[in-house]
Order: structure tokens, then sequence, then C-alpha cells
């Protein structure tokens, strides 16, 4: 998959210069069913080195949640779960599975929204998602009341693999770890961002002049995500079985230190109430 960026016009000059970057996409193949305690960096850099030999300096490695979750053992049986009061009265709105609602309740920092079908959370980390992001598919354990809950801290997950995949291939990295998440008014989900090492995931390019040599006031981009939604293409949602992507080409900020703290919209800007 490839993509030509925009066209650019050098500060003073008549002369627009075309700026071409052609990002790929490429699913890592060859991965197993993971399971908890398992090395997810180093099968993936073993993964790696069988497909393409090595990593670029500036790749982005897109991983999973569910992978990622697997192997920091965050699958939960409902039979071990019991529900409270709150978690009931929840459940019989939402028509849901008192345990799965408990669990829910465990992980949101708020219920937004509860309807038929439909519970709506602020999850502990800050994104705002269906089921504080609890989910049962493509969990391969036997029992069939397993489900599987977001990393504890998807930042520092992100951290461990990318220090990891730096030390194997030698180059500068940054990793985002992606689950599907839907979008206030609009239908399906996409792609998104849940956490990050070794990039910003926002890009600022106020300052910067456009096409015409205006000077952009309010363009800031969500890179972390757009990253993940592409990396998405290649993972699939079904049975695809590649849940790591290499994004190889993005423009983005380095940053060793950065979380996706920065991407969340703060409660004081919410819009929607």
């Amino acid at each position: 998959m490839a993509h030509d960026d925009e066209a650019t016009q050098t500060a003073g000059s008549a002369t627009a210069v075309r700026q071409t970057r052609q990002i790929t996409i490429t699913p890592i193949e060859g991965l197993p069913l993971f399971q908890a305690g398992q090395d997810l960096a180093g099968l993936v850099a073993a993964a790696i080195r069988v497909q393409r030999g090595q990593l670029a300096d500036g790749d982005v490695v897109v991983f999973a949640q569910k992978v990622v979750s697997k192997v920091e053992d965050r699958t939960v049986s409902l039979g071990a779960v019991t529900p409270g009061a709150a978690a009931r009265a929840a459940a019989a709105t939402a028509q849901k599975d008192p345990a799965v609602v408990e669990l829910i309740m465990a992980e949101a920092a708020e219920l937004m929204r509860v309807v038929p079908g439909v519970i709506i959370t602020r999850h502990r980390t800050g994104h705002v998602l269906a089921n504080a992001g609890i989910d049962a598919s493509n969990v391969a354990e036997t029992s069939a009341d397993n489900v599987l809950l977001w990393p504890a801290n998807p930042d520092a997950s992100a951290a461990r693999l990318r220090l990891a995949l730096e030390a194997e291939f030698g180059v500068r990295l940054a990793v985002v770890i992606s689950d599907s998440l839907g979008r206030a008014w609009r239908m399906g989900t996409v792609g998104t961002a849940i956490g990050v090492s070794g990039l910003k995931p926002l890009r600022d390019r106020r300052g910067e002049s456009d096409l015409f040599g205006r000077e952009l006031q309010a363009t800031v981009i969500g890179v972390a995500d757009e990253i993940a939604a592409a990396a998405s293409l290649a993972i699939g949602e079904a049975a695809e079985g590649t849940p790591v992507a290499i994004v190889s080409g993005a423009a983005y900020d380095p940053d060793p230190n950065e979380g996706i703290a920065e991407l969340l919209r703060p409660l004081d800007k919410d819009l929607f109430r």
C-alpha cells in the first residue's frame, strides 16, 4: 500500500515542489496464537527476520491490542466474576451478562451511556469506547466464557515492546498499540491508538504553510490514530491471523517519553455533554 504525500510550496518561491513520500504497510506473517507469558517482542522479531530481515530507522510497529493483552495474561473467566448490585442493574438496562458488566465497571472510570445493547464508557485510561474495551472475539482459550481486558498500562506495554525491538534491530522505532473503536456520529469501527511509545501522538503543523503559502492556524493531526487506522487495513478484524504490522515512511515527531495522553480530549473540553 502506498500514498503520495501532499505537494508543498517553498516559501517565497512561485514554483511548487512536489515531495513524494511512499508509505508501506507490511503485515507480519507466521506469528503464533499468542498465550500468556510468551515473549511477544522476541517472537515478532524472529518473524520479521524471516520475512524481511531488518527494520528501518523510523519504522512504526503496530500491535493489535488483543495479542498484547493475551501475553500479559489479561484474560478473565466470567465464571470467576461475582456481579454486584450496580452491575446487575446496569446489565438489566443494557441486556448484557451481569458478569461482563461487573468487569466493564471495574475497567471504567465512568459509565457514560447505558441503553439496550450498548454501554459507552470512559475507560480508566481516558479513552471513550464501548464496553471498556472488553471483548471475547479471537480469544482462543478453551473456556467459552473467557473475555479479554485491555493491557493494564498500554503506554508501558508499548514502551517495553519498543525497547526490546530497538535492542534487537539497532534502529530507532516507534510502537503503537491499536484497538478498533467506534466514533461519535460515525458508523463502523476504526483502528485507534490506545498506547504509544517513541512518537508524539499529535503532529502539530500550525505555523507551517499550505499549498498557497497561507499559514496553517489549526492543523493538529492525530498521527498515532492515522498510523493505527492504516495498519488495521492489513491487520484485519476477523480470521486474518496477522496481529502485527510495520508502517514505514509515516511522518511523525519522535519522542521517547510521550504517551497517549495528549491525544485524549480533556474532560473540561467535552463537546458533547
